[in-house]
């Protein structure tokens, strides 16, 4: 069999702070239904897809927050989703806040809220979950932004490390596949860790504002895109994998997300790019043997890795001058 897979990035235009999850799962599925007439078999949805961007906004009551995560998948709210997966045939990822009770690390059962990813076949079974390791943003009100990034008071650091599935089912040939989320992408060590997991398609959802608003320092917006963009490349060049990076895109509330999802092959190269701000969907034949050049040349790793040398990006967390 062939290992070609067509892939799908189902950009969503903004989701504003008053907007039901009934009518974004309606979006989902018409972006679904679109992607069915153009042959995609894995459509991959943004970070936190089913609502707006939350942590931009400062809550006291954990009451209001959690009334933006999930409890369950699928709900009687994300029913119709799952059931337009099984009517095409297609396995999806998508990214949600996820509310749990689970057992710390300390044994302790207690509530806990992450933000989260998930790969689904058509069947409706989950077959691959990640939760969000590299938090941005802050824990506490910052008076002096112009939206505030609280990810650190919304989520915990994730606790499921970067897993990579052999997933395949009826019409497609099994792959490797891994998930990661947003600002993961700048973090060489998570595309490693998955690469050493000879990872074949990654799949990551990101809400990006077009704007810095720390004001620690200009970053130009068409900058901010051009970034997002490297950190993928380099990713799926440097570890010879297909990426599918799908973004939340338009002005919510007055924030703008600045889009720019893309599809990116084993050489770094985007193949097809969003080009609005809307809900939007593009598509890529994705040939999985074109990973095996860099897996077994330049990014051979069992060949050419040094990781004795490599001990510091273990051993240290913040950098620090030479001695």
């Amino acid at each position: 069999m062939a290992r070609v897979v067509t892939v799908g990035a189902a950009q969503l235009g903004p989701i504003q702070k008053a907007e039901s999850r009934e009518s974004v799962v309606e979006r989902l599925c018409a972006l679904m239904e679109k992607a069915h007439r153009r042959g995609v078999q894995i459509l991959v949805y943004p970070e936190l897809a089913l609502t707006t961007f939350f942590p931009r906004w400062y809550m006291a009551d954990w009451a209001e927050v959690d009334r933006w995560f999930e409890s369950a998948l699928p709900s009687n709210t994300t029913a119709p989703l799952f059931a337009a997966a099984r009517r095409y045939g297609i396995g999806f990822h998508l990214g949600y806040a996820e509310l749990t009770q689970e057992a710390d690390e300390t044994g302790k059962l207690r509530t806990r809220r992450f933000n989260t990813a998930v790969m689904v076949s058509p069947a409706g079974e989950v077959l691959l979950k990640y939760r969000k390791i590299h938090l941005p943003g802050h824990a506490e009100f910052e008076a002096q932004r112009h939206a505030q990034h609280l990810e650190k008071r919304y989520f915990e650091v994730g606790n499921l490390g970067w897993p990579v599935r052999r997933i395949g089912w009826d019409g497609i040939a099994p792959a490797n596949m891994g998930l990661m989320i947003c600002n993961d992408r700048r973090w060489p060590e998570a595309w490693r860790v998955m690469g050493l997991q000879n990872v074949e398609l990654v799949m990551l959802g990101y809400n990006t504002p077009a704007l810095n608003t720390t004001n620690a320092g200009h970053e130009s917006p068409h900058l901010r895109v051009e970034h997002s963009h490297l950190s993928v490349r380099a990713g799926a060049y440097q570890n010879a994998t297909w990426a599918v990076a799908v973004a939340k895109a338009g002005n919510e509330d007055g924030h703008e997300l600045f889009g720019s999802s893309i599809i990116v092959n084993p050489q770094g190269q985007i193949v097809a790019e969003a080009s609005s701000w809307q809900d939007e969907l593009i598509v890529a034949d994705a040939d999985l043997d074109l990973c095996r050049l860099g897996k077994t040349t330049i990014f051979n790793f069992a060949a050419h890795r040094r990781p004795e040398h490599y001990g510091m990006i273990l051993d240290r967390v913040g950098a620090r001058d030479p001695d």
